[in-house]
């Protein structure tokens, strides 16, 4: 009897297939096969937030071939190792009836001949506990999103919004940064430079005055430029010589091999890569790749907290170091659990063979794939090698007489490589060109002194937003992607460069969530349910239980706020800092209206509209807008130079609930309109070029390519579905976004998760 093996994406199926043989068939169920439905709660509260699951649209032709192949075939279920793909196999085993105790659950970390063939010889009773600690997390965030979303609605009146148990948290972080940078005062402080000629002038010493009468400049600057020229002055009256001359040894430890988190911020650091990027392409190495050879897999499982790594990768990188550097080189060690939440089963991201170096493998990899490899081989072959040796040298300057300034040069030279033979340090170390003795003297060549000012703190990037979401205990190695992807496509933050930047509808969004639902966006609490999400998944912790715990807590607050709203006693406007542009002496108030927030002149009687990017401060009873607040008078009719085809009266645009059209100016005696076609963020899919957003003649919005024959061009992408710059992990085609009755947006791929023929219909 031949066995079935169902694992989660296609391109994995065809590798595990070639290396088990013909007794095994290997298909895919392309991602989850079952969820919470879109369009309603999900959840029986009543009945202890029992789940209701079904079957996910689209993929009913996936169930219906998954199920055909099962028939008079053993099973066994090899979706991913974390808890989405044991809900997965879960899923699978429900819907094809299979027993639950039954040992048919596979579990690799990498995908290898052997690793595979020794996964299926040893299958494993599905882990209930990490499947009921994915269905608590799954119920959390729809008893957040499902039902604060409503309120964000009915307040600010923007439908497209969202609120979620973690997004929310990491849009606080970011919009608590912005608040630092609105209300930083910088301050003025002097820096001053000296270069020293010393050994009868054939060398020289570049130094900074770090002391001053004795006190260090870094605890006590100098701050007005009248004391900066009296330093310059006396500095270039002095003679000077050498204070002293430190030397000592410093040691650089390897770091330990990537997890995640780690691997995320080191390619966004290093390589400019943004976290969405990294992960499809670590998850195109780990499914594996057709060569020559056959295929492939460069690296293990991708998704990981655990530093944990084989004994026989440590073998294999022991042999390659040793072969390669020297045995002097080698240091073979084992890095273990940082924490308590870390899942040791996993191991490290490494590569699968270490003896295939970046150099073989960029004959294989594309130029993405060749960067990504690199830094998990140098990573993790570094950690296996002995820490780098360093001697330090720290030479001090003083002037002779009064004894008042002091001087500092400091540079290291490498005396051992280590570990840095095969992972670098970023930036050079900087080495002193000339190490003169004590006492020596030595002149003043050069003197510079230059203003500066303190500057604020920097904005979250996706590599540091990445490590305090890790650093504070939010999300978990599956989620950090999707947590910033959430945002950009919300229109909450925005990249500005590398920096993620909050919208003024971001800031206004985190400002609802601190006034009506603090608790939930307070990273200790939400921490706190990351942990008890971990306790499920341990065993030592009921998954009702902890969602029991989450909504007596959560519910009053639903409730206080609903009757806020049926009282109409909510009254969600602010005075600003802004003044009226017909009346400098009338404020404007900051509303909510059926377009979103906008800025009024309640004497005047008119509306402005606000700039996306502009910033918003809330204080107490009061509103601080800075930047560009565009304050032009809103929804005032322009008109677009050409007559109504109908009537010969001008046509203007206008803006109605559903965003802007073409209208007659004539209206209502002439009720002739056009749509607007607008373009979205993404480029075309198929050609690159925009993509329009239309409405078909019964109303539904659908997406066409400018160069679509639909516009007289060539391209034939169409879609219901608007397309993102993202691309899927699994088959790296790009993902759409599609919205449930509730609002709440997800991003999906055509290709995995649905069926492309029944979404690329024809508009009709």
């Amino acid at each position: 009897m031949k066995t079935l093996v169902i694992v989660e994406s296609p391109s994995k199926a065809k590798t595990i297939e070639k290396y088990l043989g013909k007794e095994y068939h290997v298909i895919s169920s392309k991602g989850h096969i079952r969820d919470l439905p879109p369009d309603e709660l999900g959840v029986d509260i009543e009945a202890a937030f029992e789940p209701k699951f079904t079957l996910m649209r689209g993929k009913e032709k996936v169930v219906q071939q998954i199920k055909k192949e099962a028939e008079n075939k053993a099973v066994l279920l090899a979706s991913d190792m974390d808890r989405e793909g044991e809900a997965i196999a879960w899923h699978l085993s429900k819907i094809l009836s299979l027993d639950d105790q039954a040992t048919n659950r596979v579990l690799f970390s990498e995908i290898t001949e052997k690793a595979i063939k020794t996964a299926v010889k040893k299958p494993l009773k599905i882990d209930l506990s990490k499947v009921e600690a994915q269905f608590a997390r799954r119920i959390l965030d729809r008893l957040v999103g499902y039902q604060i979303s409503p309120f964000l609605w009915k307040i600010i009146q923007v439908k497209s919004l969202s609120a979620g148990r973690v997004q929310s948290v990491a849009l606080r972080f970011i919009c608590d940064q912005e608040e630092k940078i609105l209300t930083f005062i910088p301050e003025e402080y002097w820096k001053f430079k000296a270069l020293f000629k010393c050994n009868k002038g054939k060398g020289t010493l570049e130094t900074t005055l770090v002391s001053l009468d004795g006190v260090s400049l870094e605890k006590q600057p100098v701050r007005k430029a009248e004391e900066a020229e009296k330093i310059e002055e006396s500095v270039r009256q002095s003679s000077f010589s050498v204070m002293s001359v430190d030397e000592k040894s410093i040691s650089r430890k390897p770091p330990a091999p990537f997890i995640t988190s780690s691997l995320q911020q080191e390619a966004s650091n290093r390589l400019g890569f943004s976290v969405s990027r990294t992960m499809k392409v670590a998850q195109e190495l780990y499914e594996g790749l057709e060569t020559a050879d056959g295929p492939l897999a460069f690296i293990t499982y991708m998704r990981t907290d655990s530093n944990r790594v084989s004994e026989e990768a440590l073998e294999a990188a022991k042999r390659y170091i040793t072969e390669h550097f020297g045995e002097s080189y080698s240091k073979i060690q084992q890095y273990g659990q940082k924490k308590a939440s870390t899942q040791d089963a996993h191991e490290a991201i490494r590569p699968t063979y270490p003896e295939i170096d970046p150099k073989k493998a960029s004959k294989l990899l594309s130029a993405d794939q060749a960067k990504i490899y690199q830094l998990i081989w140098s990573r993790f072959m570094g950690s296996q090698m002995n820490p780098a040796k360093y001697l330090q040298t720290k030479i001090k300057v003083q002037d002779n007489e009064k004894r008042r300034f002091i001087f500092e040069a400091e540079g290291s030279v490498c005396v051992e490589e280590g570990f840095e033979k095969v992972y670098p340090a970023s930036s050079k170390e900087k080495e002193l060109p000339a190490v003169p003795a004590t006492g020596t003297p030595v002149a003043l060549d050069h003197f510079e002194k230059s203003q500066n000012y303190t500057t604020p703190p920097a904005r979250f990037g996706e590599a540091s937003l990445v490590k305090k979401l890790e650093k504070e205990g939010i999300g978990r190695p599956s989620t950090y992607a999707s947590i910033i992807h959430t945002l950009l496509e919300r229109s909450y933050v925005y990249r500005e460069q590398k920096s993620l930047v909050p919208t003024f509808l971001g800031m206004v969004v985190n400002h609802f969530m601190c006034d009506f639902f603090p608790k939930i966006i307070q990273s200790k609490f939400t921490a706190s349910m990351e942990e008890n999400l971990d306790r499920v998944e341990e065993g030592q912790e009921n998954w009702k239980e902890a969602i029991k715990r989450f909504y007596c807590d959560f519910e009053p607050t639903l409730e206080k706020l609903k009757e806020k709203i049926l009282s109409k006693s909510l009254n969600w406007q602010f005075p600003t800092n802004l003044p009226c542009k017909e009346e400098e002496s009338h404020a404007l108030v900051l509303k909510m209206g059926r377009y979103g927030p906008y800025l009024r002149c309640e004497a005047c009687e008119k509306n402005y509209s606000i700039s996306e990017n502009a910033k918003i401060l809330f204080k107490p009873n009061k509103a601080e807008i800075y930047g560009n607040t565009a304050l032009e008078k809103s929804k005032e009719a322009v008109a677009v130079g050409r007559p109504c085809p109908k009537c010969g009266a001008n046509l203007v645009e206008r803006q109605g609930r559903f965003g802007k059209f073409i209208a007659c100016s004539n209206y209502p005696k002439c009720k002739y309109t056009e749509n607007i076609d607008q373009t979205v963020s993404a480029k075309c899919p198929k050609c690159g070029a925009e993509v329009l957003q239309k409405k078909s003649k019964r109303g539904r919005i659908f997406f066409t390519c400018k160069n679509s024959a639909y516009n007289g061009g060539t391209c034939d992408f169409i879609s219901w579905y608007e397309p993102t710059e993202e691309k899927c992990d699994r088959c790296g085609q790009a993902l759409y976004v599609k919205k449930g009755r509730n609002g709440e947006e997800k991003t999906f791929c055509l290709t995995c998760d649905r069926n492309p023929k029944s979404e690329q219909k024809k508009t009709k």
